[in-house]
């Protein structure tokens, strides 16, 4: 299988430089029938080598469409063994039984993480950079009845001190994976860097790095899946902000914005939501902290501030759990702001945060609800 892998490097490779040197020469790149024909006799199963070849057509065509709308984007790159990861078998060329058996491989042992209920139409051969490998399916499922979810409906602030503060009061703390690891992560990727380029102790000692980055990943990933699946199963509509994480983690607060996970968050909770028989609905997160969600009055709020205090009505309350109940307000149909409805309709009052029931798996207890004399 490494060889393979080392087959596919070097063929991505020679597809590259020989699109780069059409467009050269000639002003135009290469088309993928052309790409598919410079494949055969690579050494690779047929299919393999024939996606490939769509990989790098569409990763050409995929910076060109990036640079017509004037998008700042890269030329695809060349890969060494460490950037190439997979190789896929997009139609057959694989059997799944006891074992996993793959052409020209033959019968592969495996530990399945669960039994597939419908028919598996692709696999992916990936290695991670720890040096384990994964066998990715994508299977046909048949279509399954649809559940019904009559829980009560909740609107979410996502933070960095508290990981996620619901408008019923509940808070779930932010665990901080990066945190727990960040120590042996920095003793281990000093040896690294003590260690002579090229040489074999050096690839040990970048293993050992993979595999401790590979342990704070699995750690975040648990606690995502066992929140978004306690939460999905509990309420029938879930309000988020639609944040851009990407652009986030640019600031000096990327570090834990991306060890936070809110983009992989938001993702499992709008699938598990749906099997679930719920919704996810994401709103504009503009003024969601400024705003009061008594009154509506807005006012600036400095974020070392964490009570907001209202200077129309008088209401004082957490800062995230005032977000979190004007995210709830919305995601509402009738609210201004909200995906569900267009700008300027009707407000419709909501539940009392204090009426909710609160759930026993959060981490901290409910918040209080006060008003200034």
């Amino acid at each position: 299988m490494m060889r393979h892998l080392w087959i596919a490097k070097n063929l991505w490779n020679e597809l590259l430089s020989h699109a780069k040197r059409m467009y050269r020469d000639y002003g135009r790149f290469p088309t993928r029938d052309a790409f598919q024909k410079m494949t055969k006799g690579s050494g690779l199963y047929s299919q393999a080598q024939q996606e490939i070849a769509h990989r790098v057509e569409g990763a050409i065509w995929k910076f060109c469409k990036l640079r017509r709308i004037s998008r700042r984007a890269g030329f695809p790159r060349f890969k060494s063994m460490d950037r190439m990861k997979s190789i896929a078998y997009v139609q057959k060329g694989f059997h799944l039984g006891t074992k996993l058996k793959v052409t020209p491989f033959g019968e592969i042992s495996i530990v399945k993480h669960r039994e597939m209920d419908g028919r598996a139409k692709t696999l992916v051969l990936k290695r991670e950079s720890s040096g384990k490998w994964f066998a990715i399916f994508c299977v046909d499922e048949p279509p399954k009845a649809v559940k019904q979810n009559d829980g009560p409906r909740v609107g979410i602030d996502l933070g960095l001190q508290t990981f996620a503060t619901l408008s019923d009061g509940n808070k779930i703390a932010n665990p901080r994976h990066i945190r727990k690891y960040e120590e042996r992560l920095a003793f281990l990727q000093r040896r690294l860097l003590r260690k002579r380029r090229g040489s074999r102790n050096r690839r040990k000692a970048k293993q050992r790095v993979a595999k401790m980055y590979e342990r704070v990943k699995s750690s975040r990933r648990d606690f995502l899946h066992k929140t978004s699946k306690k939460l999905s199963d509990f309420y029938s509509l879930i309000a988020l902000e639609d944040l851009s994480c990407q652009e986030m983690a640019e600031t000096k607060l990327g570090k834990y914005i991306n060890d936070a996970g809110w983009s992989t968050f938001a993702s499992m909770l709008c699938y598990k939501a749906e099997n679930a028989g719920g919704s996810v609905v994401l709103v504009n997160p503009r003024g969601t902290t400024k705003t009061c969600s008594s009154c509506g009055k807005m006012q600036e709020i400095p974020l070392s501030a964490r009570i907001y205090a209202c200077n129309g009505c008088g209401m004082v309350k957490d800062r995230d759990l005032n977000a979190a109940e004007n995210i709830l307000a919305r995601a509402t149909a009738g609210h201004a702001g909200s995906y569900a409805c267009g700008e300027g309709a009707k407000e419709t009052p909501i539940e009392e945060a204090g009426n909710q029931e609160h759930l026993p798996w959060c981490a901290t207890t409910s918040l209080s609800h006060e008003r200034a004399p």
